[in-house]
């Protein structure tokens, strides 16, 4: 079975209409009432096509038709959309109403849950149409769109009002009843009046809520079906030897009456220990013999590394290793992932991630998180690490407390992945409830 992220299939909304028909203001509507993280707004403003230097001249003459299909690269945005579709990073482009042109600037993305596509072409080309989940018309008498938008030239992109009617009745009109229009008959929503139709922006506020909440469903169940009936692969698990030491570093960090300061004594301790053990299984597959000679002309046989170790973290939990990472490493980088559960649906849900650039040398991941409970957060960090390139041999997830369920998960999901483990609790014992981190940072 193989995991698939929720940005994997995002939810697609199409909201079109008019020149000034308050497509913006129905979209920052559906981003504030939905209240999803990663909700993208991709405007067809930023798909602009470049212009020559001609063509630049006469659109600050007011005669060039910006309100064309041909304007837009068309093709960009779809490419774009496909590739978030395909949980890809992908770059959206700035563009200047002052000089008409796209700017120097590059907006980066990656992971979204919905994907919200405004713009008078949004509902136009059938490629976007069959890769959305609703299609919204938003329908404004053109008179009250002419105001609105001269108000818009005027006040905030630099026009004068001679250039601003010019456009409209030159370009924007024309083009509206002749292209805009007929796209209405692709909705699946039409609203009259944009925000003034509150009904209808309640109903379709309810339906989108609706389908969201069948998706964070679809996606619970997929994760609550990894790991049935999966057996835990030695070759691929390391579980720290428990040595007298490790036995009792593990019965102070799990007493009840462990004072803070003992705790994270003990568990720098613990997590050099976990450290070292993931180094064994880098130095593995990572390194080759090579003919060492020392200043006195002494020859012995040693290894060098083949690859470049990156070490990313879980917050919070994964900043516990911290102090024996700095410790143990001089000059790694370090990417920084925040995974947290929905308060309502308890979907694991992608907050934030900083993936350091690679180098051309290969990478091995060293992927830290101090507790895992069900797995899903470390199932998408890893998932995260795939989409950006990193192959899942070259990972090894460090966790001191792990479930066997949350471990037979991740590599349900993911069997080339390699886990070192401090302690591994069966099924209604340890490890049910996140402490780790509570106690270390004093949260």
């Amino acid at each position: 079975m193989k995991y698939r992220p929720p940005w994997d299939e995002p939810y697609i909304i199409g909201i079109a209409g008019f020149s000034g028909s308050g497509k913006t203001s129905v979209s920052q509507q559906i981003i504030g009432r939905i209240n999803q993280p990663w909700t993208v707004l991709l405007s067809f403003d930023n798909f602009y096509n470049p212009l020559t230097p001609e063509e630049s001249a006469q659109a600050f003459a007011n005669n060039f038709d910006f309100d064309t299909p041909h304007s837009y690269d068309m093709e960009y945005m779809i490419e774009t959309v496909r590739d978030l579709k395909r949980g890809k990073r992908v770059q959206i482009p700035v563009y200047s109403f002052t000089t008409h042109n796209r700017t120097d600037r590059v907006i980066s993305l990656y992971g979204t849950n919905v994907i919200i596509i405004e713009g008078i072409y949004a509902l136009y080309d059938p490629r976007l149409l069959e890769m959305m989940d609703l299609k919204v018309f938003v329908d404004t008498d053109l008179d009250i769109c002419l105001a609105r938008r001269l108000t818009r030239d005027i006040m905030t992109r630099g026009r004068d009002l001679p250039g601003s009617l010019q456009q409209w009745e030159r370009f924007v009109k024309p083009n509206a009843l002749k292209f805009v229009a007929p796209t209405m008959a692709n909705a699946d929503l039409v609203i009259p009046r944009g925000l003034d139709n509150t009904i209808a922006i309640d109903l379709m506020i309810k339906h989108i809520n609706t389908q969201l909440a069948a998706k964070s469903l679809k996606h619970l169940d997929q994760l609550r079906r990894l790991g049935m009936n999966i057996a835990l692969p030695e070759a691929n698990l390391r579980v720290l030897p428990q040595t007298n030491q490790v036995v009792g570093i593990n019965s102070i960090l799990l007493a009840e009456d462990t004072c803070r300061d003992d705790f994270i004594f003990y568990f720098n301790r613990m997590s050099r220990l976990l450290i070292e053990e993931a180094c064994q299984t880098f130095f593995a597959d990572s390194t080759t013999k090579e003919i060492v000679t020392t200043p006195d002309g002494y020859q012995f046989t040693g290894v060098k590394d083949t690859h470049e170790l990156m070490i990313v973290s879980v917050i919070p939990s994964g900043d516990c290793f911290d102090t024996s990472i700095r410790k143990a490493f001089r000059g790694t980088p370090v990417g920084k992932m925040l995974i947290q559960s929905d308060s309502t649906t308890g979907e694991p849900q992608l907050h934030y991630q900083s993936i350091p650039k690679q180098s051309a040398k290969p990478v091995k991941v060293m992927l830290v998180d101090a507790q895992i409970i069900s797995g899903a957060a470390a199932i998408m960090a890893i998932q995260i690490l795939v989409d950006h390139k990193i192959k899942p041999e070259d990972i090894v997830l460090v966790t001191y407390l792990c479930t066997e369920m949350g471990l037979r998960r991740i590599f349900h999901a993911f069997p080339e992945v390699k886990v070192v483990v401090g302690q591994l609790s069966k099924a209604g014992s340890l490890a049910q409830e996140r402490f780790i981190d509570k106690i270390y940072f004093g949260s």
